[in-house]
């Protein structure tokens, strides 16, 4: 896609003129990184066409889409603190840029909803998780293959820890009362989603 026009025309939504001009180039470099196999160019391409279809949904639409930019910026493996890393990139960014201090404060809580602790506390924050986790309602084809990248960036950790921590993660996702949280990704994804995670949780159990 097009990153430079898409890249100006969020600071231009949000008012600022553009950022500091090495920041896109930087972005492009994180989502490229070698060790990455499904938290790629691809993935960020994905979740800025599924924010493009609500897009008017959202109260402040330029910070949503910048969010996605960051919420993967640093993806490192085995990790801890990725998100919040990323959250305060993004805001560091934005302050530096001459953002108010809420723009940045709310575009930093955008990117750490996504570490998926906790319910969205606003419509932005859902749309983004949305937007984020429709993956888990792609058609069982395309699922698969975002299963077999996640197995492959997580490849270092021992098989067994790694299936068994997948499977932990995927059914608090199947526990929710509900995985998407937003009508429009309710209505068309949510019954293909559990039907992915059922299928994969027990594939990952006889495998173990």
């Amino acid at each position: 896609m097009p990153y430079e026009a898409a890249w100006h025309q969020i600071w231009t939504g949000l008012g600022i003129g553009d950022a500091d001009p090495a920041l896109l180039p930087a972005l492009l470099a994180r989502y490229s990184e070698p060790h990455r196999k499904y938290h790629t160019l691809e993935h960020l391409d994905a979740c800025l066409g599924n924010f493009a279809l609500v897009r008017d949904h959202a109260t402040h639409p330029s910070e949503v889409e910048l969010a996605l930019w960051f919420h993967d910026a640093i993806y490192e493996i085995p990790a801890r603190g990725n998100e919040r890393q990323s959250a305060d990139w993004a805001r560091a960014a934005l302050v530096g840029a001459g953002a108010a201090p809420e723009v940045a404060q709310r575009v930093h809580a955008l990117v750490m909803v996504t570490c998926h602790d906790r319910l969205p506390q606003t419509s932005d924050e859902a749309l983004l998780l949305d937007v984020d986790l429709a993956i888990l309602g792609a058609p069982p084809v395309l699922f698969d293959v975002y299963e077999a990248q996640i197995g492959a960036e997580y490849c270092s950790v021992p098989e067994p820890v790694r299936r068994s921590r997948r499977q932990r993660i995927l059914q608090g996702f199947l526990d929710r009362e509900r995985i998407f949280h937003s009508e429009y990704f309710g209505n068309r994804l949510e019954a293909q989603a559990r039907n992915n995670l059922v299928r994969s949780i027990t594939a990952l159990g006889a495998s173990a």
